[in-house]
């Protein structure tokens, strides 16, 4: 197909297939003439693909294009992808030289061992729980603090079964694509239920008649 029948197939306008063209993130169709290309199915779901990351996930075209160019990389297994995922949708975070910082990198640090987590220090999810406990303790919101092995063990249970969920698909290429998407757009999914759970539970709690 031409590029105006992925256009049209796609939803997706002719300048926007050609920013990601230029963009890396959409490979270039087969030459048929020196200003013609060919598509094929695999561009159809490519555009899926970078429109699921960056506008559902809210990726910056940069980080899409660092998280597919792990997808395409040969070699790569599930492992390496979902590290690159999770560096691209988590901000980075900066260690601050502070009594309040390092009391909370302590706690975080408990609790990877109390939970037995493997997981390699200093990673981008690591400072950003780390920031987000400093921030709680800064706002004295200490009783929310006391649920963090609460938050880790709905944390665990979820990520076991995305990743048992994607290790029985059949392919590596299928297994990697479904790590990038569970993590992309897992967090969004996360938030808009536990969203909808809080409705119901303040609705319960705070809201309900009471006998």
């Amino acid at each position: 197909m031409r590029i105006g029948e992925l256009s049209k197939r796609t939803g997706v306008p002719v300048p926007t297939i050609k920013f990601y063209l230029r963009e890396g993130l959409l490979p270039h169709g087969r030459l048929t003439s020196h200003n013609q290309a060919q598509y094929g199915e695999e561009h159809l779901h490519r555009i899926k693909l970078v429109r699921a990351m960056t506008e559902v996930g809210k990726l910056s075209v940069a980080a899409a294009r660092e998280v597919l160019e792990a997808v395409d990389e040969p070699g790569n297994g599930v492992h390496q992808v979902l590290g690159v995922a999770q560096s691209a949708i988590t901000p980075q975070v900066a260690p601050e030289d502070s009594e309040v910082w390092q009391r909370a990198e302590a706690r975080v640090a408990e609790l990877v061992r109390r939970r037995g987590w493997q997981v390699r220090p200093g990673i981008p999810a690591e400072q950003a729980l780390v920031q987000l406990v400093v921030t709680f303790d800064e706002l004295g919101q200490q009783d929310l603090l006391t649920l963090l092995d609460d938050y880790a063990q709905a944390a665990e249970q979820l990520a076991k079964s995305e990743l048992a969920a994607i290790g029985r698909r059949d392919g590596v290429d299928a297994m990697v694509e479904g790590a990038v998407l569970g993590t992309v757009l897992g967090d969004a999914l996360i938030g808009a239920m536990r969203r909808l759970a809080q409705s119901d539970a303040s609705h319960r709690l705070f809201e309900g008649t009471p006998e």
